[in-house]
């Protein structure tokens, strides 16, 4: 995670701490990063940060600084950015768009009715569609992610439309797991969906023509098998244009 461990925002599912001023950014973080992941010898890494409002860019120039970095050390690394919403700053977003990544995420989380008590009041469905939609279009050959949890009380109505609304913003991957609670002061768990129920949501999205579909109980956004799945892919791209 990059940027520290504080956030500026307060979801409702999310246990990481918060505040309006955290701490300044590291100048040698995107170094630093980019060596340790060199040393672990990884072929596929998933870079996440928390949100930072604070900043005038949200972080993008460092973020997108450290994807350089990672790949100026091992060009043939995978790099997967989980990245803010950036409040939907088309030139934030383009310049993560832009900076070498693999694999552009960024999670809707929940159901558009769910949003506003999950999500911090700045973290909208609509500038989240946006935001995937904004990646796809400036960087056509991304494959771009995003991320449901269930449980928080949606109906099945609701999960499939943010499923063709995800699909219609031109996301690629989706993965679909169970929201647990954090601590008591976070938002309770409203039902426990059966295996069976994520199975049917992982033939939808299928059908619905998602490249790749992940849904069960304990699949999360970063799921590695997904990875192995989008490594694959980006291999046969790569194949297909020497």
């Amino acid at each position: 995670m990059l940027m520290g461990d504080t956030c500026t925002r307060g979801c409702m599912f999310c246990s990481v701490k918060t505040s309006r001023r955290p701490p300044p950014l590291d100048a040698r973080e995107p170094y630093n990063t980019a060596h340790a992941i060199n040393q672990w010898g990884l072929g596929y890494i998933v870079l996440t940060s928390v949100d930072r409002d604070d900043l005038p860019d949200g972080g993008s120039a460092h973020f997108a600084e450290t994807v350089r970095e990672i790949k100026r050390q091992n060009k043939d690394i995978l790099v997967e950015c989980l990245v803010p919403d950036f409040r939907g700053n088309r030139d934030c977003i383009q310049t993560i768009a832009e900076c070498g990544l693999d694999v552009f995420a960024h999670n809707i989380e929940t159901v558009e009715r769910l949003t506003p008590f999950v999500r911090d009041p700045r973290a909208g469905y609509r500038q989240t569609l946006k935001v995937l939609q904004t990646a796809k279009e400036v960087n056509p050959d991304l494959i771009t992610k995003s991320s449901i949890m269930l449980g928080l009380g949606e109906t099945d109505e609701q999960v499939e439309q943010t499923m063709k609304d995800l699909r219609e913003a031109g996301v690629d991957c989706l993965t679909l797991g169970q929201y647990m609670q954090p601590t008591k002061r976070h938002l309770k768990v409203f039902e426990y969906v059966t295996p069976a129920k994520f199975k049917e949501w992982e033939v939808r999205g299928n059908e619905l023509g998602f490249l790749y579909t992940a849904s069960g109980p304990l699949v999360r956004s970063s799921y590695r098998a997904g990875e192995f799945f989008i490594t694959s892919l980006l291999k046969d791209r790569k194949a297909k244009s020497l």
